[in-house]
């Protein structure tokens, strides 16, 4: 099917769709919000800027658009009948992107979860926020249990050290004699 729209229109409805603040993403900021968790939005500090970081929980969030970010079986992930190479090509691209930045934030020792806009309408959503919350406290008890593990071992190391330096005072003084 060729496009309806002519080229200053199809420029102007492109204009128009943005990366931050898209209805998926704050209904999912709000219904989090409304259940008690806090988080910052679009952290610079971290790789892939996510929609949603929740540094309690080490967990980041991306609110993914089905057609940008090509979900695979999805009703809304059609590819346009013009222009076809470039949109394969842009949507390969943001998926890449996608799993570069997911690889990123797990060696920086984040975890990541991805809700789909299919996922946020309203026959799913109860459900999708259910799932969400549940991965939300998940990873929190992961991260406080290895929070608690490096304790553990800093504090073991400390202790060696410790001994080995007290070891090494006995013998000098032993050796001083």
């Amino acid at each position: 099917m060729a496009d309806n729209l002519t080229n200053p229109q199809r420029r102007k409805c492109m204009s128009n769709i943005h990366s931050k603040n898209t209805a998926p993403e704050v209904l999912l900021r709000n219904s989090l919000w409304h259940h008690g968790f806090r988080y910052r939005v679009n952290d610079k500090r971290l790789p892939g800027k996510p929609d949603i970081v929740l540094p309690k929980y080490r967990t980041v969030v991306f609110a993914h658009g089905c057609f940008w970010h090509g979900h695979l079986g999805c009703k809304k992930y059609v590819i346009p009948k013009s222009n076809t190479d470039y949109w394969i090509k842009k949507v390969s691209r943001n998926k890449q992107r996608d799993e570069e930045v997911w690889r990123q934030l797990e060696a920086k020792g984040w975890s990541v979860i991805i809700v789909w806009e299919c996922e946020m309408e309203k026959k799913q959503f109860s459900e999708t926020m259910e799932r969400v919350e549940k991965e939300i406290v998940a990873n929190g008890e992961l991260y406080l249990k290895l929070q608690k593990e490096r304790r553990m071992i800093r504090e073991l190391r400390l202790a060696e050290r410790r001994a080995q330096k007290e070891k090494h005072e006995a013998l000098k003084a032993e050796l001083s004699r």
